[in-house]
């Protein structure tokens, strides 16, 4: 089975149902089926087939959810690109996918317009229209290659059947951001999305009945495994968010009665701050999931007694699909864990040296299962560093207590050495998130010809009269001295990706610059 094949699947005996509403307009399951053949069928007119690359440089829409099914189901292994990213990270993308096709938002025009020189793969632009052409856009250079996506749906062929799928065929690519040098494309696998998906749903127990906020960005793995491909599977309906706003959040929960909400931490300290948030306004909701990054504990505390409602933490990463570990719901959630390995999947913790650490020892968190990916595309080196007799190595360090719960201690490459003392920014970030005063928090390590490396921090503030003293004062009260920050920094906001994590390089070079 595939992505593909079930949606036809749930199509076939749910025609009626809906899938998904985008700007409180419903499209039903029959509809979206139909809709992704047409696409397909048209993908393949092209001269889309098995193995060529699709780009979908697009945001949280039906465009993103009809070209993603329907690439698949031409054949196509689609890219996933964030449409915000700048023209050079775009391009090197696309050059090093070997996109064949690109779809687009038609606000990105001019950007393609200027961008199509370099890009020497590049055979057909399709471009979702969002608003009347401004101007001719038959004088541009990019025309002969253009397609608009409506007269792609409206000429495509309800009856178009499609190639087989094989499941070990490259179904995604997914760039990941990565810490240093450029992004790799780590390829997955149909099996792999499709495992994932379907464990997933099964763990969180997603079905036909759920109505799922889906705001997080879909380009992202997080987005597309847990709250677009798990609850499609299950026959559930998406409730489509363009953009991330806690006022549209707690409309779109009452309106509709939600029942799964997914976010990343920085989006639930949006909600937890927004002051006309009620208790009663969550309701609905069953299950609050949190990812992508950790959810400081006293974030996730004060969330949880002021909407009460249990957050449960999970854990991923592109590499797997993404997903390795959730909170049960059928056991006790604990406070600052990613959970227990999720089915069909294995997590342990270990050294240097390959073996398995103590019952809460710290070490590198490893996974396996058919989740992990087929490697990195035209990366065999990179791939053979992270992918070893079978496991793939997450590059974090973790520890995992008597019970199986696994807690993320930090990244492997942000470990913080003072004087020989190992500093995991989060512990840092953890006392200071516990001030009733601060708002975020993140620590990095900066060079000290002396220590080697000290602590220093940035911290986004509620009360201006808040000082850098009092917080350094309230740190050593609960912090041993060698991590304790040498100097807090304050900021109006902390640099984050688009999905709200915060970007510790870039603090790293606010520091260098400064």
């Amino acid at each position: 089975m595939n992505l593909s094949e079930q949606l036809h699947q749930t199509a076939l005996r749910k025609a009626d149902k809906p899938a998904y509403y985008f700007m409180d307009q419903s499209t039903s399951y029959g509809e979206l089926d139909e809709t992704v053949t047409k696409f397909a069928d048209e993908l393949h007119k092209l001269g889309v087939s098995t193995g060529d690359n699709v780009a979908l440089v697009l945001g949280n829409s039906p465009h993103f959810i009809i070209s993603l099914y329907g690439a698949l189901r031409a054949g196509a292994t689609v890219i996933p690109v964030n449409p915000i990213y700048t023209p050079d990270e775009i391009g090197y993308i696309l050059n090093n996918g070997d996109v064949k096709v690109v779809v687009a938002l038609d606000k990105l025009l001019p950007l393609l317009e200027n961008m199509n020189p370099i890009l020497s793969s590049v055979e057909q632009y399709v471009i979702c229209e969002t608003q009347p052409a401004n101007g001719d856009i038959s004088k541009l250079n990019i025309y002969p290659k253009m397609k608009s996506f409506t007269e792609m749906l409206k000429k495509g062929d309800v009856h178009f059947l499609g190639p087989r799928l094989d499941p070990e065929g490259t179904a995604i690519i997914l760039y990941t951001s990565g810490t240093t040098g450029k992004p790799k494309g780590a390829m997955l696998s149909h099996t792999n999305i499709y495992s994932n998906a379907h464990d997933v749903g099964e763990y969180l127990k997603i079905t036909e009945n759920d109505r799922v906020v889906t705001t997080l960005p879909m380009f992202h793995v997080f987005s597309l495994t847990v709250v677009v491909n798990a609850p499609l599977l299950s026959g559930g309906t998406l409730l489509i968010v363009p953009q991330f706003s806690p006022k549209e959040i707690f409309r779109l929960i009452k309106k509709f009665n939600a029942t799964v909400f997914a976010g990343v931490p920085t989006m639930y300290n949006f909600l937890f701050q927004y002051p006309d948030g009620k208790e009663e306004d969550l309701n609905s909701l069953r299950i609050c999931i949190s990812g992508g990054s950790a959810m400081p504990v006293s974030l996730l505390e004060s969330f949880e007694r002021k909407f009460n409602i249990i957050v449960s933490e999970g854990y991923g990463l592109s590499e797997a699909s993404p997903v390795t570990c959730f909170n049960p719901l059928d056991r006790p959630r604990k406070a600052g864990s990613i959970g227990t390995s999720i089915l069909h999947v294995e997590n342990k913790v270990v050294n240097e040296l390959d073996e398995e650490v103590p019952v809460n020892g710290v070490g590198e968190l490893i996974v396996r299962g058919p989740n992990v990916m087929k490697g990195y595309y035209k990366m065999p080196e990179e791939s053979a560093a992270v992918l070893k007799n079978g496991w793939l190595y997450t590059g974090d360090l973790a520890r995992m207590d008597e019970e199986g719960y696994f807690f993320i201690v930090d990244r492997k490459k942000e470990l913080i050495i003072v004087g020989g003392y190992n500093v995991y920014p989060r512990e840092v970030e953890e006392v200071l998130y516990a001030h009733p005063e601060v708002v975020e928090a993140a620590a990095i390590g900066v060079p000290d010809p002396n220590q080697g490396e000290v602590v220093q921090c940035f911290v986004v503030k509620k009360n201006n009269a808040l000082t850098e003293e009092e917080l350094l004062a309230y740190c050593l009260e609960h912090l041993a001295k060698y991590k304790v920050p040498t100097k807090i920094e304050f900021l109006d906001e902390l640099p984050k990706n688009t999905t709200g994590k915060i970007l510790r390089r870039s603090l790293k070079t606010h520091v260098t610059q400064n």
